[in-house]
């Protein structure tokens, strides 16, 4: 009985149907994979990027970060300053109560930079987590958690730390002295092509161009800051990453990715809003909204805010790939980073089904829940409310935790 029924549906005009809408899509997926190759394939074997011609403020902050600054980042920093050329660059660097020997380091590159005749400020800071969290509490940047206790917030803590290296462009620009871009580098390996491809991301049009970061390749690592064109967190770790159409589309053709947010180890953004009046800066969302466990990140947050993020547009440029140590960057630096046709109909269809059997909407709606609360009872806004998770982050000797 059963096999008489199969037959006969076999017969049905709908098992016909059935059969074509299959063939059509194979046929359209493997046209769209060969495609998709072939768009990989050219951006990432490219023409090398066009040479600097902008004048460079290069920022960036450090905390135990010893190891990866002497085997890799002292002399990647040195390169990189030779590439974009020393008159058009200076260096400000901040490190923040190491307890490794990262001050020593950044003293051993002090003395590279030297004979070069670079401009820069190196401050090191003897204040640790301990001394930090030991002070009494101020009226902003502590909470008081649900043990009773109060605790130092991590993000108004790290925009402290961040705004640092903005002290010595303070004076330069009271002094008269003109930069146009301002080059955000953090504890990641980096050469100076990777930096010179990120300049010219989108042809050099955006308030703020991203590399792509990796800890353990192929999933990506900083989570946290990056948003895709929608506001959404991403949608998986592995290509093509996101969610929404305009980030997604534009990901898996390796071009420019159009998003609400990102960091991800290397950043360049316009000089101007920095040094505008008032300039742009680090921040921290409010200890009374941080009171409800959210939190967002300070390197979210600088987005939100930045006043060219709606007319130029922040872009994450995927052709940019940055690590967290030797081996990271030389995996996604390899010949192997070009997917396969095959590769890419698998992930392809591991995002289509991600897409529809997940959602972001339940876990962005407690957050938005939370802020329309505090918007109700302060009658505030928080322009970053898309950077807002459900989390509570605070300061401890040795580094962070959740609460």
């Amino acid at each position: 009985m059963r096999c008489h029924r199969f037959y006969s549906f076999r017969r049905h005009p709908l098992y016909s149907a059935f059969r074509i809408l299959v063939l059509f899509f194979l046929v359209w997926d493997s046209l769209h994979c060969l495609s998709l190759s072939k768009y990989q394939t050219s951006a990432t074997t490219g023409p090398p990027p066009p040479r600097n011609t902008k004048r460079i403020y290069i920022a960036s902050q450090h905390w135990n970060d010893a190891r990866l600054l002497r085997e890799h980042w002292n002399n990647a920093l040195v390169a990189l300053v030779q590439e974009l050329g020393v008159e058009n660059v200076f260096v400000s660097i901040y490190e923040s109560g190491s307890y490794d020997y990262t001050k020593g380091v950044l003293e051993e590159l002090d003395a590279a930079l030297e004979p070069l005749q670079v401009k820069r400020s190196i401050q090191l800071s003897d204040r640790s987590h301990a001394d930090e969290i030991a002070q009494s509490p101020t009226d902003h940047g502590w909470i008081k958690a649900s043990d009773g206790e109060t605790y130092l917030r991590r993000m108004p803590f790290l925009a402290t730390i961040r705004n640092h290296v903005f002290e010595p462009l303070e004076r330069l620009a009271a002094e008269g002295e003109q930069f146009d871009t301002i080059l955000f580098l953090n504890d990641v390996v980096f050469t100076p092509e990777d930096v010179l491809r990120l300049l010219d991301t989108n042809g050099g049009h955006y308030a703020a161009a991203c590399s792509i970061d990796f800890k353990k390749p192929p999933q990506f690592y900083d989570t946290f800051a990056l948003r895709d064109s929608s506001g959404h967190e991403a949608l998986m770790q592995t290509w093509p990453y996101f969610r929404s159409y305009a980030s997604r589309n534009a990901a898996e053709k390796l071009l420019p990715v159009p998003v609400a947010s990102c960091w991800n180890g290397i950043v360049a953004m316009p000089i101007e809003p920095f040094i505008a009046s008032p300039p742009l800066r680090f921040r921290g969302i409010p200890d009374s909204l941080a009171t409800s466990h959210v939190e967002a990140s300070e390197c979210c947050l600088i987005h939100a805010d930045n006043p060219l993020s709606a007319s130029k547009g922040v872009f994450l440029n995927p052709n940019v790939r940055v690590g967290y140590n030797g081996t990271s960057h030389d995996d996604v630096h390899s010949p192997d980073v070009i997917l396969s046709p095959f590769q890419i109909f698998r992930s392809l269809w591991r995002s289509r089904i991600s897409r529809w059997t997940t959602t972001s909407l339940f876990k962005e709606q407690v957050v938005r829940m939370k802020l329309g609360k505090w918007t109700a009872e302060t009658k505030k806004s928080e322009p970053g409310g898309f950077c807002l998770v459900n989390e509570m982050q605070v300061i401890i000797e040795t580094g962070w935790k959740h609460m």
